[in-house]
């Protein structure tokens, strides 16, 4: 099989700024030792305590014009639970997370160096294409897709955004980097410094110490594959010590999160992208449960089962279960209800499992027949590669076919045939998540279906069932109390300090303003006085200068 490369309540969202320090580029800084909170607070995920988790593509801005403001005017966002944003790359040379303008190359080198800072935080938004309708200045420190995400997740409370690492394309330096307690220490300590803290390097005149800090809620690791040589060629696999220190680079991601979050008072998440392979499952360790202590959740790939990789057969790329009529040896015959038995049998919880769909279709031309399996003469076009398109085309192809017995679904038009998830297969694959109890599905990616036509079928399944069970970890200063009011634990970083009464919003806006104090805490409402203007604050913070950054926590108390 080849791999496809892949909490915040109300409206606070909590940005903290401790310890941050200026940085040239994002190497290593500030790595803080810890240990994992055992008991973590948490509450029923955002969609009815089910994760509706989608992967928003870093280059989907480009010829397939896919902004975040897209999510926003088709009503998609509000059926997703967490958005991954597609990759984050790991350096050849210092092995740790970074930003660059670099081009991807070609070949088995084509990653080295390769980076998007233009599409991450450099490009400029007008009103227009704004999520918010206010256009980026020549001057602000973020603009690019992060501010677009910022302007996202402020319009939609609840809504976790999340850095995906690795993919398809940027795995290559996975192994090297987690095979030594030194540079997963490094490696850990750069991601959470750039991602996390917001520390990005200033390039072409954006970024800076804390520009794109509170964005982020999270880490995905998408590490195509540990100990396996079915990933992308060029890969750096260690076949015998991958898996070890893939849970050891895990543990690392986790204490490490941890240990930041206990400073700041914030709760991040740790996810993965889980592979259905189980020669990958099993070789990379991902089976092995003590991986879900340092994890919160994973998503099972549950598509590109099948390709044009053998561009003479048809077949299913995203079948819920087992075709009995699949010709290929048995190592070759893949299905999701394969894969997802193969992390329940192992004794990983359901609830850390969500269930991947597509977004995409895999096709070939030359089909001699509408029937699965049949000749074919190469793949069909495709948007980004030959043989792979969006559902939004895909659609629009032939005659529709679905096999409710199998959770499988093509298209056929006499010459070119299609596998893909349609509305039909999502439900019945939500059907699948509910009987098994696990914690939601993940797509792959939202810019194949431009109206979320599909997360909606997901997402209405999961609304009208019972309360699921996922859980996401609770920010302890925005836990809210009986009165629906939300306040800081005592004695963490952000609470209420002793002796200082809680205002009410009414209470918050009816107060004099007072001088703004780099080390005050701030409650949503509470006005200050800088340089002599008056900022209300929209969200709980401490530390954010007012009037510095645009999509911050403060504005002017008039507007």
């Amino acid at each position: 099989m080849r791999p496809r490369r892949s909490l915040l309540i109300g409206i606070l969202i909590v940005v903290a700024l401790l310890g941050i320090t200026g940085i040239a580029s994002c190497a290593v800084q500030d790595a803080s030792e810890g240990t994992r909170s055992e008991a973590p607070a948490t509450t029923p995920a955002r969609i009815n305590g089910y994760r509706n988790v989608g992967y928003f593509p870093q280059w989907g801005i480009y010829a397939r014009q896919f902004p975040m403001k897209a999510l926003q005017d088709s009503g998609a966002v509000e059926n997703m639970s967490h958005i991954n944003y597609a990759f984050g790359n790991i350096h050849h040379e210092t092995l740790t997370c970074f930003e660059a303008n670099k081009a991807q190359g070609s070949g088995p080198d084509g990653s080295d160096g390769a980076s998007d800072a233009w599409a991450d935080y450099g490009m400029a938004y007008d009103a227009a294409g704004s999520v918010a309708g206010i256009g980026d200045t020549a001057t602000q420190p973020l603009a690019g897709s992060f501010n677009q995400l910022r302007q996202l997740k402020a319009a939609n409370p609840g809504l976790r955004a999340v850095i995906s690492l690795g993919g398809w394309t940027w795995s290559k330096n996975f192994s090297r980097a987690a095979a030594t307690d030194e540079s997963r220490k490094a490696l850990v300590a750069s991601c959470i410094d750039l991602y996390i803290k917001g520390n990005l390097p200033v390039i072409d005149g954006r970024g800076g110490s804390g520009a794109a800090a509170g964005i982020f809620d999270g880490i995905d690791i998408d590490w195509e594959w540990p100990g396996s040589d079915n990933g992308l060629d060029g890969n750096g696999v260690d076949a015998e010590n991958d898996a070890e220190n893939f849970r050891l680079l895990l543990r690392e991601f986790r204490e490490q999160l941890d240990a930041y979050g206990a400073r700041t008072g914030a709760s991040y998440s740790l996810s993965a992208f889980l592979p259905a392979n189980p020669v990958d499952i099993e070789v990379g360790g991902w089976n092995d449960p003590e991986l879900f202590e340092y994890l919160d959740f994973g998503n099972i790939q549950g598509y590109d089962l099948w390709g044009t990789w053998d561009p003479g057969l048809t077949g299913h790329q995203a079948n819920l279960f087992d075709d009995p009529q699949d010709p290929r040896p048995d190592r070759e015959r893949f299905s999701a209800d394969q894969a997802v038995k193969a992390y329940l049998d192992a004794g990983i919880d359901p609830a850390q499992l969500g269930l991947g769909l597509a977004m995409f279709g895999r096709g070939w031309v030359g089909a001699d027949s509408a029937e699965p399996w049949g000749a074919a003469t190469a793949p069909a076009p495709g948007v980004e590669e030959p043989g792979l398109q969006d559902y939004d085309e895909v659609r629009e192809v032939g005659e529709e076919f679905t096999d409710p017995a199998l959770g499988a679904a093509w298209r056929f038009d006499g010459d070119q045939w299609w596998s893909y998830d349609n509305p039909e297969t999502v439900r019945l694959k939500s059907d699948y998540i509910l009987e098994k109890g696990l914690g939601g599905g993940m797509w792959w990616d939202l810019a194949g279906n431009r109206d979320g036509s599909l997360l909606a079928v997901l997402s209405d399944r999961l609304r009208d069932a019972p309360r699921g069970p996922a859980r996401d970890r609770v920010t302890p200063e925005i836990a809210v109390q009986p009165s629906g009011t939300p306040k800081a634990a005592p004695g963490t970083p952000g609470a209420t300090p002793a002796g200082v009464a809680s205002l009410s919003a009414q209470e918050a806006a009816d107060a004099e303003p007072v001088a703004w104090d780099e080390d005050g805490v701030y409650t949503e409402g509470r006005r200050v006085i800088f340089e002599g203007e008056v900022y209300r604050t929209q969200w709980w913070t401490r530390g954010d200068v007012p009037g510095v950054e645009q999509w911050g926590p403060w504005r002017p108390a008039d507007g």
